[in-house]
């Protein structure tokens, strides 16, 4: 299969694939330059990236602005001709300022999940900044298309439409997963596909939907560029590489863990996700209490209600104290048995792309 470039506006990729967002600091600088030097798009996570900043547990939303910037200028450095974005999640108490601090930057895009962000065109507005929203149904996509059609004459650059199979937070209900009723992926893009039609033929402009969730190899990629997705959204397989931003220990998790420990677990801030099931998880199932302070991150979480803080959980994982982290996981992260360059990831891929029919 001859590998097509992914063109977002002006923006071209030699390889159509964006690396996802992966937060607490685990896809920062380093992997998303690198991703971007091999002509892939770079996402750096915004959510709590300034866990490291010195003022972090007195005044994180300064010091995630503040980092924020850094990460981005250090990404442009290393990779001064690729394309970088950021993923911001739109139930950030935060993502007003953090939107308006990347684009200062210049950011070349943003993707948004975790809620629809419906006020997204107002904040880029006068940038060349691209945006897209994360969907995971054709209802989804119409109902933000027609809302930015409606307030601000906009439609999206592009559309990333996530199945059941992805890590992290999940935009389907707990029941719908564990009973495995929810859309598959291949139903889910047809269905935005159709969907996104009108609205870019009214605006005579492409608007490219991108797959994700659950894509591992270069079979499944060109499985879905033959579906009629512009490009894909790989995340999981990103975290077993050189260049990704996270502790070797929080990366040998990975390596050892089995279909049997990746599960659907609850999250404080209301949404399910999939993660590895570890020590850490059992005990919260076991209503051991593991509450600690709040950093006021997310607009859905009650601290009052919550038996533990997920900023916390996070930062202890991507820190390589997994024992007392949480670890989000794609539904065939077990798949992955080495650590590997970033480019040596990106060939294998192409290659199983190529060998397609």
């Amino acid at each position: 299969m001859v590998i097509p470039p992914l063109h977002i506006g002006e923006l071209v990729a030699r390889i159509p694939i964006i690396q996802g967002g992966m937060g607490i600091g685990v896809s920062l600088s380093m992997l998303s330059s690198a991703v971007a030097n091999e002509g892939g798009i770079g996402i750096i996570s915004g959510a709590q990236i300034g866990f490291n900043e010195y003022d972090f547990e007195v005044n994180s939303n300064e010091a995630n602005i503040r980092a924020l910037r850094k990460e981005i200028r250090k990404a442009r450095k290393l990779s001064p001709s690729g394309i970088i974005g950021v993923n911001m999640m739109v139930a950030m108490n935060n993502y007003n300022d953090m939107v308006k601090a990347a684009v200062d930057e210049n950011i070349d895009l943003i993707i948004s999940g975790a809620g629809l962000p419906k006020n997204l065109p107002a904040l880029v507005m006068g940038s060349k900044t691209k945006i897209a929203p994360i969907v995971s149904s054709g209802k989804a996509a119409r109902i933000i298309c027609k809302v930015w059609d409606d307030r601000y004459s906009f439609v999206p650059d592009f559309i990333v439409v996530e199945g059941p199979e992805a890590g992290g937070h999940l935009g389907f209900k707990y029941d719908e997963l564990i009973e495995k009723k929810c859309l598959s992926l291949e139903e889910a893009l047809k269905n935005v596909i159709d969907t996104v039609y009108p609205f870019s033929d009214k605006y005579k402009k492409d608007i490219p939907i991108i797959a994700a969730g659950g894509i591992f190899t270069g079979k499944d990629i060109a499985k879905y560029l033959k579906l009629g997705a512009s490009g894909v959204q790989m995340a999981t397989r990103f975290i077993c590489t050189d260049e990704c931003d996270a502790d070797i220990n929080y990366k040998k998790c990975y390596l050892e863990c089995s279909k049997g420990d990746i599960g659907i677990i609850k999250s404080p801030v209301g949404m399910p996700g999939r993660a590895i099931i570890n020590s850490f998880i059992n005990n919260i199932e076991n209503k051991k209490e593991n509450k600690s302070k709040c950093y006021n991150c997310l607009t859905k979480c009650n601290p009052q209600k919550t038996i533990y803080c997920i900023s916390n959980a996070l930062i202890n994982s991507v820190r390589g104290n997994v024992d007392d982290g949480l670890l989000f996981v794609g539904s065939k992260g077990y798949k992955m048995k080495s650590i590997v360059p970033v480019k040596s990831l990106i060939n294998e891929l192409m290659e199983e792309v190529r060998a397609c029919e």
